[in-house]
């Protein structure tokens, strides 16, 4: 098929990305025609590399850049000769859809983050993906029709984008406990953060690594320094490639309040970590339902420091909990997400193919 994603941007850190790029060199290495229409950003190089081309259509949110996008955008969808349009954000998809309509070619969107209000307007697509099942539940309570929803649930593993990883596991304290992620509300850090301040009394060795950055990372290095754990704590940023402090991790923990799959999940059971999640959105699907990794309530840091005590208190259950990441693991490649999502695609072409053959 020949397919043109359209998102905002290919910058590294947005998870939003790190799922369209994967998408498409795993499309480009089934042997389809795939072409990206976005900003610019840090990961051109590696598409061309895999035979995806781009594109440029800049979507700064004005009315004479959008007008601009508009236009190019058009132009690019002729010239490609698109069989598939996919939109992975908000902006995209408002771009792309009047010019499906008017060009009569499928619009397909991924609703990433349903938990945002614009979340809504993914629903102008003709099929719209939905990254977990909870993803699904809930745009149809939000008024999208099941019969145009499917859901394809995330994975990493086999990724272009994680080819050149390192091998060789970090340097990190034993026992250690991992966090990796955005230092963003949603992400439930203060509730880590307490959490491992329990824990701490118990287990004085225990040191909490947190790899991610964003605009609260400075109020929760303060929150942190109020704590009696605050020396056992390190805030090591932004980092290339988590996967070495993975591999390294004796635990590894997300406790969001909100968060529709997670990629962080699927790059941690690769890495064969024992993990602890909470049970919201997606992350009891990508954990197999308690299966291949412990889930505790939200907003629990008492529940969740006993499931970090009980864990350090045996360490034999430690390795239990790695080898049961791996339950099932093969359901969250790469390869897979790319198959499933080509027949979303046929499933929006088919109509349009009946209804040409017809005339």
């Amino acid at each position: 098929m020949r397919i043109l994603h359209i998102l905002n941007h290919t910058q590294r850190q947005n998870g939003h990305v790190h799922a369209a790029v994967d998408l498409a060199c795993a499309q480009a290495a089934l042997g389809h025609d795939v072409c990206i229409a976005n900003g610019g950003g840090d990961f051109d190089p590696l598409l061309h590399s895999k035979g995806v081309r781009t594109v440029r259509v800049d979507h700064t949110r004005s009315i004479p850049s959008l007008a601009k996008a508009a236009f190019r955008l058009h132009g690019h969808i002729r010239e490609f000769k698109a069989e598939v349009v996919h939109a992975h954000m908000m902006t995209s998809a408002v771009l792309a859809f009047p010019i499906c309509r008017i060009a009569r070619i499928p619009l397909v969107t991924t609703v990433h983050n349903e938990f945002e209000k614009s979340a809504t307007l993914m629903g102008l697509g003709t099929r719209v993906i939905a990254v977990s099942d909870a993803v699904g539940a809930s745009m149809q309570r939000r008024g999208i029709p099941a019969s145009k929803l499917h859901v394809v649930l995330n994975g990493t593993i086999g990724s272009s984008r994680l080819e050149a990883r390192a091998g060789e596991p970090a340097a990190l304290k034993s026992p250690s406990i991992l966090f990796v992620g955005g230092l963003h509300p949603r992400k439930g850090l203060p509730d880590l953060f307490h959490a491992f301040d329990i824990v701490h009394e118990s287990f004085p060795a225990a040191h909490l690594y947190v790899v991610g950055d964003g605009p609260f990372r400075g109020s929760y290095e303060e929150m942190v320094s109020s704590l009696a754990c605050a020396r056992a704590v390190t805030f090591l940023g932004s980092v290339r490639d988590p996967y070495p402090h993975m591999a390294a991790a004796d635990i590894f923990v997300l406790p969001s309040h909100a968060d529709p799959a997670p990629l962080v999940l699927s790059e941690a059971r690769e890495a064969a970590c024992a993990i602890i999640g909470t049970e919201v959105d997606g992350i009891p699907q990508l954990l197999e339902y308690g299966e291949a990794g412990i889930l505790v309530p939200p907003r629990d840091p008492s529940s969740l420091a006993d499931a970090i005590c009980d864990l350090l208190r045996m360490p034999e259950q430690i390795a239990a909990w790695k080898a049961k990441s791996q339950l099932r693991i093969e359901n969250l490649t790469i390869e897979r997400v790319a198959r499933e999502t080509i027949q979303v695609y046929l499933a929006a072409v088919a109509p349009r193919r009946v209804k040409t053959q017809a005339f």
